[in-house]
């Protein structure tokens, strides 16, 4: 007799653990959700009816205002490099304190933005335990089609998802993994109750002696299971039976795009991303539509391209909700000044006026 069934017996009314999704054919078919199987990864994703997504109208273009260019003056200037200079311990607040200024040159730094908020619908089933809780199924009404159920709105371009229960899509089966009996066998004892000794395996004694981990008995009792050789069904807790249903995962998203001409080789453009500017133009409709007679043309261009980008990414899967376009002035000076007779420059940016420098004069720990 092999040694693994000496070491107790089992109760063979208790089944093994089922697989921890409903198998395939398991659960119904629900109108307006065939897309579904049963199976784990079941998660579709439903474009939305035609009559939910707005259609761009041929010719239309927006105007911009113009806008003054902001200029920073030599004191601002002189205290951006001060702060910026008190973060790195190594440099020396000497020749912030002292330097002459020559020029202090305004850079016109425009950032365009375009914000389209949209709403995604997905389901896939989900159970939970039953133990007498009512059931809205069928019996009910037909389940409401995806983009039918009702869902509260969240401010808008604003991340959220909710999960919600679609409606008259429940029903109660046994459960798939115990079979209905409430607890499966344990993987660990393979329903015994008890394991073989690890330390005198199985034999009761270990070096002619015996064995102090198992008292001689060469086996444990399983720690698993606590000896019962079954463990309550993790997925129906005991209840044999589950209740089925369609989740829906709405998911509300503000999808953004940022563009910066880079018309400063000396300045880096990744430093502008976290920075604010000042928002002098923007734009909100349910579609918004290309700039027109902007002064930078590059400007005009890329709104085009992004927007058309948009409609085509978002529209396909999603809801449009709702579209923002910003063109914000990024403060941007170039601060060319000398120190004990050499030549240095740094660049003050953004409304927090950050500064940005390649070279300063002395770096060293003497304050």
């Amino acid at each position: 007799m092999d040694k693994e069934e000496e070491l107790g017996s089992f109760d063979p009314n208790i089944p093994e653990e089922g697989p921890s999704a409903p198998p395939p054919g398991w659960l119904e078919d629900i109108h307006g959700y065939q897309g579904h199987k049963g199976g784990e990864g079941d998660n579709p994703l439903y474009p939305p009816p035609p009559a939910y997504n707005p259609q761009p109208e041929q010719d239309r273009n927006t105007l911009v205002p113009n806008v003054r260019v902001p200029t920073v003056s030599e004191d601002v200037a002189r205290e951006a490099l001060l702060k910026f200079v008190e973060s790195k311990w190594t440099y020396s607040s000497k020749p912030a304190r002292n330097l002459t200024f020559k020029e202090l040159k305004p850079i016109i730094v425009y950032r365009y933005r375009l914000e389209t908020y949209t709403e995604s619908r997905a389901s896939a089933w989900q159970y939970e335990s039953y133990s007498g809780q009512p059931v809205d199924g069928p019996q009910y009404g037909m389940s409401p089609p995806p983009w039918d159920v009702p869902v509260v709105l969240p401010p808008r371009y604003t991340d959220v998802v909710e999960r919600v229960r679609v409606p008259h899509s429940s029903f109660v089966k046994l459960c798939h993994k115990c079979n209905g009996c409430g607890r499966t066998r344990c993987v660990m004892c393979h329903g015994r109750g008890q394991k073989r000794c690890t330390f005198c395996h199985g034999h009761g004694r270990s070096r002619n002696k015996r064995c102090t981990s198992c008292h001689g008995r060469g086996r444990k009792r399983c720690m698993s299971c606590h000896g019962h050789g079954y463990k309550t069904c993790s997925a129906c807790h005991g209840s044999q039976n589950l209740m089925h249903y369609i989740e829906l995962t709405v998911t509300w998203k503000n999808n953004i795009s940022d563009f910066i001409p880079d018309r400063q080789p000396d300045f880096p453009d990744k430093k502008f991303e976290k920075v604010s500017g000042d928002p002098f133009f923007i734009d909100e409709s349910v579609l918004v539509y290309p700039i027109q007679g902007f002064p930078d043309q590059e400007i005009c261009d890329v709104t085009r391209r992004l927007i058309n980008e948009h409609i085509g990414r978002f529209s396909a899967n999603s809801r449009i909700m709702q579209q923002r376009q910003t063109i914000e002035l990024v403060p941007l000076t170039h601060a060319y000044y000398t120190y004990n007779g050499k030549d240095f420059s740094f660049f003050v940016y953004g409304v927090e006026n950050k500064v940005f420098t390649a070279k300063y004069p002395t770096a060293c720990t003497i304050l």
